[in-house]
Parts: C-alpha cells; structure tokens; sequence
C-alpha cells in the first residue's frame, strides 16, 4: 500500500464582506476597484475548478452575525455600556416584544403598570384579630425614608471567592458577617475598618446562608452545599457540624446533598434548613442533632432556596424553590402536601420574606423580572396585590438577586435588591443599587459609585443604623446617607482596605473591577490581618441619584 501524502492543492477560500459596514475612504481605494473585480471573476473561475474534482471551496463570513439569535444583518448585546436587545426576541427586562430594554417602560418608570389585584375584604376571623391586635403597633403616617446613599468604607477582595451572603451581628452594630463561595465566613468591625478575620475551616463549598442563635450573640449556624450544618463561635472560629447528609463524602452527583434555605424558630429551638431535593430538616439546637424524619415541602428533585419564620407567629414558614412555587406552612402539622397556601410564579423563585414588623406581607423575587408582593395573608392570596418589573435575571457566576424588607421602616414599604441591567455613567457601565416602594412600586432611589463597577446583588440593611451593607464579586461595602447639609466629599482613602492584591494589578483595577466570579485559590489564612497598601490615585467623587 503506498503511503498517504499530503495534496498539492488545498480548497479555495472565498470570504464574503459585509458590504454596508466597509466603505471606500480614500481615492486610492477607489482606483483599486477595477482589479478586485478582475480577481473576483479569476477567483471565481479558478473555484469552479475544485468542484469539479470533488474539492469544495471554504468560505468565511466577515458579516455581522447575532450572537444571541444567530442570524446575520444584526448585533445584540454590550455595546460600551449600552445594552442592545435582539430584535428577533422579546424585551430582556419586562419579557414581552414590541419594544427594546433601552424603551422598555418599565425601565423609564418602575411603577409602570402597577395595579393592586383586586382583594375581597372578606371580614374574616383572622382577618379581624389582626386589625385588633397588630395594626396599632403600624403608624398610619409613613415615615420618611432614610436612605444610605453614599460608601463610608470598604474592604477589597476580602474573600477569594464572590460573596454568597451578609448578617449583621445582633448585638454589635459595628459587625458584619460575610460568606462566599468556598465556605469561608469572614467578620468584619466596619467601624474600625482594619479589624477583620477569615475562617477559613467552617465549610468546603459554598456559605449559602447564616444566622444567629437567639440564644448567644456570640453564636452563628450556616448552611452549605456541602450538606452540613454548622455551629460557629464567631470569636474563636471554632466549627461544630450539626447535621451531615453526605456523611461517605463524594459518591456522584446522583446522591451528593446540598443544603441552601435555612431559618430559627427560636420558641421550638429549632433550625430549619432545606436541600436541592425539596426536603426540610430540622435541628435542635438543645442538643445539637437533627429531629425527625426529612419532610417534602417542594417537588422531589428541586431546591428549596429560601426559608423564613413569620416574625409574630413563628409557627407560619414561608419557603421558596425550583419548582416556580413559594409555599406557607404550618410548623405544628407540616407534612407532604400541607401547604396552606402555594403562591405560583412563572420562573424560579430566588427568595420570599415575611414583612418584618406585622408579618403580613409576603415579598417574594423571581427570575421572571418580578417583584411579588401579597398586601395580606389573611385575604385573598390567588394571586398577588400587585407585580413589580425589575432587572434582576441573570445566567451564571452570580449570586441570586433578592429583594429584602427595611427592618426599620414600620410602614413595611421599602425594599433593596441590586439591579442587573447597567447604566451608563459617563461611559462606565454601573449596576445601582435599588430602593423601592413596594406598595406604590416607585423607585425612591438609586444609588452607585463610579468605583463599583461589578453587580451587586447581595445587599443587607441594618436592622438598627442607616447602614447598607452589600457584596459586590469578592469586596465588601457599606453605605451610609450623605449629610443634606455637607456636600459632596471625597472618599477617604484610609478607610478602604485591599487585602491579597498585586501592587501592579491594583493601579490598573477599580475597587470592584475584577470577575464576579473570580478563580483564584488564594485562600485567606485564620486569623491573619490585613494591612492596607495605600494608593497613589486620586480621590474620586461619589454619586447618587434619588428620585422622590
């Protein structure tokens, strides 16, 4: 058999030019046309000759091709920091066609379209022992809102991973928790600024939620995709694991647990958590092992991402999960099947909240760019009081956009959630922070920094200070209101922190200019503190935009 050898003759390569977008800009061009044509026409003779002999000619396209639909004549997508829609697909930010996302409506005015369901005052029992006893601790004048608008300070890439999820410390107002996608916790006195700590042994994947013990101020339990629970002395760091449900470690993905929503009921001294298979368990935190047997309260196969006791009756648990669904249950008798109410959405439900002070109001956020809001359990619950479209769908490397209740307003109005779709900010593309009015669906504020450039969508309100704390990819910010009668001033350099960072890389990087979802392993020693590497760059102003 003779031996293979490379053919002399390779197949033609014709590239076809978008004709509209390249033009002739000089004479010379002009006096080079004649000879293109005469070498097209060789060009075409010539491949008619590869046909005939069983070679086809490749061709490569220099057109402008979609990249979101596929097809050619049209671009979609980041523009510098404009966002081009499709034109084959709906609006990006209210789903439905007719318009782009630049002239959604929606986006010009967050209460467009905004009308309360219609809700059958049915003077029910319920309905009755609410108006007597709660209603009097609600003032009827809404306050007004105090709104944390510029960033007092910051620490930078703090973790090594993006920031999963905050809590405030209960007692300390000047301490705030953080966990990230490697399972780290981290304590930060955002007072103090420098004084900060990483435990880097709690958990080995990912922090999806924490909270206090209401027994010990000094106390946290978290829920990890690592299927554990754990007990975490906050000045220590020392970790006790709770519950375990991948006790033989990794076997595949078939039987590995996660766990992901997770709550206290402090009358039943119970932690409530729930895993990617629609399972609820509960642990006792008297003697620290789990009780019972695990309960199905979503679709078998889908994550149940969010639990919340109801503040005034704790026996009430709202949870949220895959299977497009929020669902309220009765602690007492929960069982498969015994949902008092199955509240529906379109997409995912990333999140759902039981109003802070009456408990009456739910707030849910879904992935269908919807902010649902139920104005009273006791009513009519078919279908919500009232829908709000926000920018909050996202793909990957993200954390889950959730809206959350202001604790401190007692009108139980205002809610937080980052914002997705960017701005255009003097040519930076900047995701606000957003305040709404979830009873008339307004926006009250905006807030950004020109510093900030990456999503943030972990946001956290204090529950006792004019504070907003928020993680934006692996930095940690907090938010203070700017004084009406000071202007604007220049963020003190000494009060941000840049921990585990290349002094080359820094003067080329904003402070939150790096991915969402950032690959590095450097992991953060226990206990070791960070010292800031002080700049040379200017100081830069700040920059709100609040609507009223």
């Amino acid at each position: 058999m003779p031996p293979e050898t490379r053919r002399r003759a390779f197949p033609k390569v014709v590239i076809e030019r978008d004709t509209d977008s390249e033009q002739s800009s000089s004479e010379e061009e002009e006096e080079d046309d004649e000879p293109a044509v005469l070498a097209e026409s060789e060009s075409e003779e010539k491949a008619e000759e590869p046909k005939n002999k069983g070679k086809a000619p490749i061709t490569i396209s220099l057109k402008k091709v979609c990249k979101v639909c596929k097809k050619p004549g049209h671009e979609a997508g980041f523009k510098g920091a404009t966002y081009i829609d499709c034109p084959m697909k709906p609006c990006f930010l209210c789903k439905m066609p007719g318009h782009t996302t630049v002239t959604c409506p929606h986006r010009v005015a967050t209460e467009f379209g905004v009308v309360p369901a219609t809700h059958k005052n049915t003077r029910n029992a319920l309905e009755y022992a609410f108006e007597r006893q709660i209603r009097p601790r609600i003032p009827p004048i809404k306050p007004a809102y105090v709104i944390p608008d510029q960033v007092s300070c910051a620490v930078i890439r703090y973790h090594s991973r993006r920031v999963t999820c905050l809590e405030f410390h209960p007692t300390n107002n000047n301490i705030l928790l953080s966990g990230d996608k490697k399972g780290q916790l981290g304590v930060w006195d955002f007072r103090k600024v420098y004084e900060k700590v990483v435990y880097g042994n709690v958990h080995s994947c990912i922090l999806n939620n924490m909270k206090f013990s209401p027994a010990s101020d000094g106390t946290v339990y978290a829920a990890s995709s690592d299927g554990t629970v754990s007990c975490t002395d906050v000045e220590t760091g020392i970790a006790l694991s709770l519950m375990n449900l991948n006790p033989d470690g990794w076997q595949g993905p078939s039987t590995w647990r996660m766990l992901y929503g997770m709550d206290i009921n402090a009358e039943k001294g119970a932690v409530l958590v729930a895993d990617n298979c629609g399972y609820l368990y509960m642990v006792d935190t008297r003697s620290n092992n789990r009780t019972g047997k695990p309960i199905l309260i979503h679709k078998k196969g889908s994550k149940v991402v969010g639990l919340h006791c109801n503040p005034v009756q704790p026996d009430l648990l709202l949870s949220c999960g895959n299977d497009h669904f929020a669902r309220i249950w009765d602690i007492r008798r929960i069982e498969d099947g015994s949902s008092i109410y199955d509240l529906a959405h379109s997409r995912v439900v990333n999140s759902a909240y039981f109003s802070p002070v009456s408990g009456s109001k739910i707030l849910t956020t879904s992935q269908d760019n919807r902010l649902c809001i139920w104005d009273s359990i006791f009513g009519n619950m078919d279908s919500p009081s009232r829908e709000i479209v926000h920018s909050h769908d996202f793909n990957r490397y993200l954390t889950p956009f959730r809206a959350e209740w202001d604790p401190k307003d007692s009108s139980e109005s205002l809610a937080v959630i980052g914002r997705y779709i960017s701005e255009n900010y003097n040519g930076a593309a900047l995701h606000p922070i957003d305040f709404i009015d979830i009873s008339t669906g307004q926006l009250v504020a905006e807030i950004m920094d020109p510093n900030i450039t990456t999503i943030s969508p972990v946001n956290k309100l204090h529950p006792r200070d004019d504070v907003l704390a928020s993680g934006s990819s692996r930095s940690l910010f907090i938010w203070r209101p700017k004084e009406k009668s000071e202007p604007v001033e220049h963020m003190d350099i000494g009060k941000i922190v840049v921990c585990d960072i290349d002094e080359k890389k820094s003067r080329k990087r904003k402070f939150g200019g790096e991915s969402d979802d950032s690959d590095d392993d450097k992991s953060i020693p226990k206990g070791k503190q960070f010292k800031s590497q002080k700049k040379s760059q200017s100081k830069s102003n700040l920059s709100v935009k609040v609507r009223r």
